[in-house]
């Protein structure tokens, strides 16, 4: 089996070491590269092409949310996890709506580490936590809804703006078939179509069209 590529982005030396010696202790995980800032990280990830790439929301000359873009732009992009800590909040909700898969604080424990690069780069999404939607909901902040992006929802059926309205309240697929009374394969089925018919790259998009069309508002849930 071939080992999950990571590529580290963090102006911190003692980060980046601490990152790989966690990442290299799993067997099927690898750290393909290391950069100190944003623009690095980019030229690394366009050669390297790492299946995933550790982003730390801080950085000299091009930021975390920048090289997010700019990582999201590549062909074929990686999945992007973002660094950060609770100091710097606002741009986690950014940098979702960037694209990014998700988000991780930097004292993150090894296991939760691991299990979120696998994840990414499963192509599954760090939205379920309540640290996420606290997140999301703290900078969201009761928006209008997006009147362009309502008009995506047209394409959905009832039970599928049921589905998108409970993934933006940051349910697992487990939870979702719970709460619709369903077979868990039933609701991973409905979330597939969901992001398919929003063209949406995987759950944390999804999380944000929920809000700022308006079908979940901060509070809720």
């Amino acid at each position: 089996m071939s080992s999950i590529g990571v590529l580290v982005a963090d102006d911190e030396a003692i980060v980046r070491d601490g990152l790989r010696a966690i990442i290299e202790l799993e067997d099927d995980l690898e750290v393909v590269g290391e950069a100190a800032d944003g623009a690095e990280a980019v030229e690394l990830a366009r050669t390297l092409a790492p299946d995933v790439a550790l982003v730390d929301i801080r950085m000299p000359e091009v930021d975390g949310l920048e090289a997010t873009r700019r990582l999201l732009a590549l062909a074929p992009p990686p999945r992007v996890l973002v660094l950060t800590t609770f100091d710097r909040n606002e741009y986690v909700y950014e940098a979702m709506r960037a694209g990014a898969s998700g988000f991780l604080l930097k004292d993150v424990r090894r296991g939760q580490l691991t299990d979120a690069i696998r994840a990414a780069a499963a192509g599954d999404t760090l939205v379920a936590p309540a640290i996420t939607r606290r997140l999301i909901e703290e900078f969201c902040r009761r928006p209008s809804p997006d009147d362009a992006r309502r008009s995506e929802l047209v394409s959905l059926t009832p039970r599928e703006l049921e589905v998108l309205t409970l993934l933006g309240r940051g349910l697992s697929n487990r939870d979702i078939a719970a709460t619709l009374v369903v077979a868990e394969t039933t609701a991973k089925t409905h979330v597939a179509r969901v992001l398919s018919k929003l063209d949406l790259r995987d759950r944390a998009q999804a999380v944000v069209v929920a809000y700022e069309t308006g079908l979940v508002r901060p509070g809720e849930g």
